[in-house]
C-alpha cells in the first residue's frame, strides 16, 4: 500500500507545471543589439527569467508558453515581440528596442517600457547648429503624432519650422517625400514604423543627396547610408532603465503609474564624410564620436 501511495504522489508531482520564472523575456530575433540591452536589463532587475526568441519558432504559442511559465511579468524586446503580445492583458508588459512603443500611442493599461524617442529638443539643437530653418518630416499621426506635437511646440525657440507630411501606409512615404523637394533645408527621420521602413530608407537618402541637404536620424546604421548625424539610445542603459521598471512592477507598482519613458542616456554620432561634402560643421551638440 505504501508503495502504491508513493507511486500516486510521484505521478501527481510529475503532473505539476514546471517551476515558474518571475519574468518571461520575448525577443523578436537573435541580435547583438538586443543582447546588449538584455545584459543591462538583467544587471538592473536581478530577476529569475526565461527567454523565448520568436525567430526560433515557426509559430510559437505564446499563450500556452505563458500559461506554462506562469511569469509575473513579460518583457518584449523588439517590434515583433511587442506585436506578438497584443492580446496579453493580465500581465504587466515592459517593452524596449521597439519602434512601435510610443509615449502616447497605446491604450493598453498593462504596457510600459523605454521608447526609442529621444527628447525632440536634442534634435532641434542640432538643426539650429546646422542653420536648418525648414526641416522636413514624414510621419504617421497614429504612430508618432504625439511626438511631433511636442516637437512643434519646442521648434520655434530653436528657429526651426517643421514641414510635416502625413502618411498612413509605407507606400505613401515616397510620394510625400517628393512633395518636400526644394522646400526644406534638412530631413529628420523619426522612429516611426510606418514612415521609416527598410523599403523607404533608400528613398530618403537619395532625396537628401539629390537636394544636397543633411539627414538627421535615430539609428547609427543610417550613418552608413548617408546620415549626417544620429541620436541613438545607449542600449545597455536602456536595458537597465527597463530593468528598474520591471523591479517596480514586481514590487506592486501599477503599469499606469509607469508610463513609457524616453531613454535617459543617448549618444550623438556624426558622419565626417557627409559633413565635408555638404560643408557643414561637425561640432554638433552632444557629439561623442565621429563615423
Amino acid at each position: 500500500m505504501r508503495a502504491f501511495l508513493l507511486c500516486i504522489l510521484a505521478s501527481l508531482l510529475l503532473a505539476l507545471p514546471a517551476s515558474a520564472h518571475e519574468v518571461l523575456i520575448v525577443q523578436s530575433i537573435r541580435s547583438a543589439m538586443y543582447d546588449e540591452a538584455l545584459k543591462g536589463f538583467r544587471s538592473a532587475s536581478a530577476v529569475d527569467s526565461s527567454t523565448l526568441v520568436l525567430s526560433d519558432y515557426a509559430d510559437p504559442e505564446l499563450a500556452r508558453v505563458i500559461n506554462e511559465e506562469r511569469p509575473r511579468l513579460v518583457v518584449a524586446v523588439g517590434d515583433g515581440a511587442l506585436a506578438s503580445l497584443h492580446r496579453i492583458h493580465k500581465l504587466p508588459v515592459v517593452a524596449m528596442m521597439a519602434l512601435g512603443l510610443g509615449g502616447h500611442t497605446h491604450d493598453s493599461a498593462n504596457l510600459t517600457g523605454v521608447t526609442l524617442f529621444e527628447k525632440p529638443e536634442q534634435y532641434l539643437a542640432i538643426f539650429k547648429k546646422l542653420k536648418s530653418h525648414r526641416v522636413g518630416v514624414v510621419y504617421d499621426p497614429a504612430r508618432s503624432g504625439w511626438y511631433l506635437k511636442l516637437a512643434r511646440a519646442a521648434a520655434r525657440q530653436y528657429g526651426v519650422e517643421l514641414v510635416l507630411r502625413e502618411v498612413s501606409d509605407p507606400r505613401q512615404a515616397i510620394g510625400q517625400l517628393a512633395s518636400l523637394k526644394g522646400g526644406v533645408d534638412a530631413l529628420w527621420l523619426v522612429p516611426d514604423p510606418t514612415a521609416v521602413t527598410r523599403e523607404t530608407l533608400e528613398a530618403y537618402f537619395l532625396f537628401a543627396q539629390t537636394d544636397a541637404i543633411p539627414v538627421v536620424s535615430f539609428s547609427s546604421a543610417h550613418l552608413r547610408l548617408g546620415a549626417l548625424a544620429v541620436i541613438e539610445p545607449d542600449r545597455a542603459e536602456m536595458g537597465r532603465q527597463a530593468g528598474e521598471m520591471a523591479r517596480e512592477l514586481l514590487a506592486g507598482t501599477s503599469p499606469a503609474e509607469l508610463p513609457p519613458s524616453p531613454p535617459r542616456k543617448v549618444s550623438v554620432k556624426a558622419n565626417e564624410a557627409v559633413a565635408k561634402r555638404l560643408k557643414l560643421p561637425l561640432d554638433l551638440p552632444g557629439v561623442l564620436s565621429k563615423k
